[in-house]
């Protein structure tokens, strides 16, 4: 099976230090959708893993998620493209919970629900946590210079092997070159 895993925010849509809290807050980064459109068509299963500690801290509900949720999967379609599964952690940093990343219990989750290991598979994160979660679980980590992935390049630190490229856009171009 053909397998990737995409961060959201700053991967996907435009980020913001405020969270994105309601629809009206999301907004696609340019070529976002037209590429996972591209992985769709390449036989692709694309799956989303984001930490949405905006919910464990009480800044937006549930519903809301859900309702910024249903706005990405219609833009997407608009394109002909599709998300097949989105997984997230609702909990606030200081929660201690394995499912938020880095720690590799998302990524766990997707391996278990779609039953496949992740070894090598395309983990594309705009931030250090994104890529840390991708090299626990021997998936290839990709940093993306959008979001917070410019900040993530200039402090270093980053896991063995990460691939770097612009954007989502030019990430999926190599990978299915």
């Amino acid at each position: 099976m053909k397998l990737i895993i995409l961060d959201r925010d700053g991967v996907i849509n435009h980020d913001s230090a405020e969270y994105i809290k309601s629809p009206a807050e999301w907004s696609p980064i340019p070529g976002s959708l037209e590429a996972i459109a591209r992985l769709n068509h390449d036989g692709y299963h694309v799956v989303v893993a984001t930490n949405q500690s905006g919910i464990g801290r009480g800044l937006f509900e549930v519903a809301a998620l859900n309702a910024i949720h249903e706005k990405m999967h219609k833009a997407l379609a608009q394109v002909g493209a599709r998300i097949d599964a989105v997984f997230f952690c609702p909990h606030a940093q200081d929660a201690g919970c394995l499912c938020r990343k880095p720690k590799p219990g998302l990524l766990e989750e997707i391996a278990h629900r779609f039953n496949t290991e992740l070894a090598g598979v395309p983990s594309i994160g705009d931030s250090l946590r994104d890529l840390q979660a991708a090299a626990e679980v021997k998936a290839q980590p990709i940093l993306v210079l959008t979001g917070k992935g410019m900040q993530t390049q200039a402090a270093g630190g980053l896991p063995p092997q990460v691939k770097t490229y612009a954007d989502l856009d030019q990430a999926v171009k190599a990978i299915v070159q």
